[in-house]
């Protein structure tokens, strides 16, 4: 089986600098919604127009949006960078229909996500909330994790100084740092949190002991982890059950399958590896493209008997799972935006659910979530 080629190419800048053999590269992609590519499941009017009323729910104490909005794909790792300007006016945009979660990183870009996000969020920013991500050595060439206390409080300065903001509504842990022990992390947002420069604490791709671990320090408002129809991990591993438990808000990353979801990709789609990180991703093998097509034919038969997207009912099952789940999918487009909002229209009942989850049950996802390399960096403590 013929493998990916990994992304390569300057225009990906922090793929040299974050690990000393590049495998976390592909992991910036990770913790942010996806934009789905040129649409070849085009959604109608009727599936777009007339957007509910968005609802909120809450991440332990923080009250945000029902869907939020992953920004990474706006500027980088997912194709060229789109125009400044198209991506301060679709996240204005997405704020207009109801948005008030904002989902970035320092590392996307690297910096230039943070950038875009506070200069568009800017005028509205007491209306909004915005999260945002440390624990990558960006500033090293050798690359790496580093959640060392020191390194978390420079890294909020800056951020703080991007987001054009005085404080942080939600701060992740963006992978756990097996050199520096949970309960030090915890107490370094701790004291950003005291100083009034973060507001919550979270965690991505964190095991459920670690954020057990993490909570008796500073209570962790959310965790964010790829989950999807496609992808059942967190309700496999505990962590989503973890969350139920100790009252902590779950953010999917990856809602829509890295775009799979949308019905829009194929074999036949070319994914830029200068440009495009899912390009080395074992599920984005031609191969696996085609092997996962029962995946996308299933659920384009469920939308259609639905009058909906197959990206809206991926969104719909996520929504009807937990009311503590936030799904952040991601885009740069206007009118995926209004699909992808149009979720919240739908409404599953315990019988769809059944269908759905009987139906994927007896499908085998091919191709691992991440390659080998990029699993090293994702915390499976037990």
């Amino acid at each position: 089986m013929r493998k990916n080629k990994q992304p390569t190419g300057s225009n990906i800048q922090y793929h040299r600098v974050l690990s000393r053999r590049d495998f976390l590269a592909n992991t910036a992609l990770l913790g942010a919604g996806l934009a789905a590519g040129p649409s070849l499941w085009a959604a109608s009017s009727d599936q777009t127009k007339g957007i509910n009323k968005m609802k909120t729910r809450k991440l332990g104490q923080l009250e945000v949006s029902e869907l939020g909005l992953g920004c990474m794909s706006i500027s980088a790792n997912y194709g060229a960078p789109a125009p400044r300007d198209q991506g301060i006016k679709v996240i204005r945009a997405a704020h207009e229909k109801g948005v008030t979660l904002f989902d970035t990183a320092e590392v996307y870009g690297p910096y230039t996500s943070e950038e875009l996000v506070g200069e568009a969020l800017a005028p509205i920013r007491d209306k909004v909330h915005i999260a945002t991500k440390f624990g990558f050595n960006l500033e090293d060439a050798s690359g790496g994790l580093n959640s060392r206390p020191e390194h978390i409080k420079k890294v909020a300065e800056a951020s703080l100084k991007r987001l054009r903001t005085d404080r942080i509504d939600l701060f992740y842990q963006h992978r756990v740092d097996p050199k520096v022990p949970i309960e030090e992390v915890a107490a370094a947002v701790k004291d950003l949190i005291k100083e009034g420069k973060v507001l919550h604490f979270g965690l991505s791709e964190a095991s459920a002991k670690t954020i057990r671990r993490a909570h008796a320090v500073q209570p962790v408002t959310a965790v964010q982890t790829e989950y999807s129809l496609m992808e059942r991990g967190p309700k496999k591993n505990g962590v989503l059950a973890t969350c139920g438990e100790l009252g902590i808000g779950f953010v999917p990353w990856g809602p829509i399958g890295m775009g799979y979801l949308t019905g829009k990709i194929d074999a036949r789609t070319q994914l830029d590896a200068k440009t495009d990180l899912r390009s080395g991703f074992d599920r984005f093998s031609p191969e696996n493209l085609v092997a996962n097509t029962p995946i996308v034919e299933e659920l384009k038969r469920f939308a259609e008997k639905k009058n909906a997207t197959p990206a809206q009912i991926s969104l719909a099952w996520l929504l009807a799972q937990k009311q503590f789940i936030v799904p952040i999918p991601g885009t740069r487009n206007i009118d995926h935006l209004n699909e992808n909002l149009g979720a919240i229209n739908i409404q599953l009942t315990p019988d769809d659910l059944r269908e759905l989850d009987s139906a994927f049950s007896k499908i085998k996802v091919q191709g691992g979530r991440m390659n080998e390399e990029q699993m090293k960096v994702v915390d499976q403590t037990e």
